[in-house]
């Protein structure tokens, strides 16, 4: 990639209980614009542990970035894009917009509504160093009423064969930044979402002064609603990175 080249890279990052191949329909329709798009996969280990992960793939990449996050993922990218000064736009997709000493299961449960608590499942995993880790996933006959509802159920029973579980701790662990405090940004709220409640996405959109658009749509937006996310995608990219010519 030329150091000239003014096309933005779109990025997107995966959630808990998902990944990278959640973002396929949304990937296949910012493909068809002509836009770059690198899906990364997010380790779901520690807060701060995915935030530098992702925070290597985005110093790896030459010119504007335009960074989405879905679910946790939204919490990931705020650490990873704070001071980053190829990143010019942050997409919140049924997600969570944290201020610095807040966790990603402090904003779950502040607002009534979300019924994905009571679907998971905890396994201890041990550690390479000793000790152990709490792994979540969602109960498989559980995961399509509490994460994907909308979607075809073939397409949610695979979605659940092939979750990948988070750590509790990365749900315990507080954010240290809050990349859109510099940084402009959109938020997708989902009005049929039994994980996140829509109020909660907009209590946390408000506070950052975001875009927001609502979509009726499930938890699982990137799969049932790719065409709604990767508008919005397209409108921070216009915002935000000016066109080439």
């Amino acid at each position: 990639m030329s150091n000239s080249d003014t096309r933005p890279t779109v990025v997107l990052v995966h959630g808990a209980f998902a990944d990278s191949s959640s973002w396929n329909g949304v990937i296949r329709e910012l493909a068809a614009d002509g836009h770059r798009v690198v899906a990364v996969a997010n380790p779901l280990r520690g807060l701060h542990e995915d935030a530098a992960y992702v925070r290597a793939v985005l110093d790896g990449l030459e010119g504007p970035i335009v960074l989405a996050g879905h679910s946790y993922g939204g919490s990931v990218m705020s650490e990873a894009a704070d001071g980053h000064p190829g990143v010019r736009a942050l997409v919140y997709v049924a997600s969570f917009i944290l201020e610095p000493g807040e966790s990603t299961g402090e904003l779950a449960a502040r607002y009534p509504g979300a019924q994905l608590g009571a679907a998971l499942d905890a396994l201890p995993v041990p550690l390479p160093g000793g000790g152990t880790a709490t792994d979540l996933s969602i109960r498989q006959e559980e995961f399509r009423k509490v994460f994907a509802a909308d979607v075809a159920e073939e397409v949610a029973d695979l979605m659940a064969a092939t979750q990948r579980p988070i750590t509790s701790a990365a749900l315990e662990e507080p954010a240290t930044a809050a990349a859109w405090k510099a940084v402009p940004s959109w938020n997708l709220v989902t009005t049929d979402d039994l994980a996140i409640p829509a109020a909660s996405m907009r209590f946390m959109g408000e506070r950052a002064g975001a875009h927001t658009v609502e979509v009726t749509a499930s938890h699982a937006v990137t799969v049932s609603r790719p065409d709604a996310v990767a508008q919005l995608i397209r409108e921070a990219v216009r915002a935000t990175v000016p066109a080439e010519g």
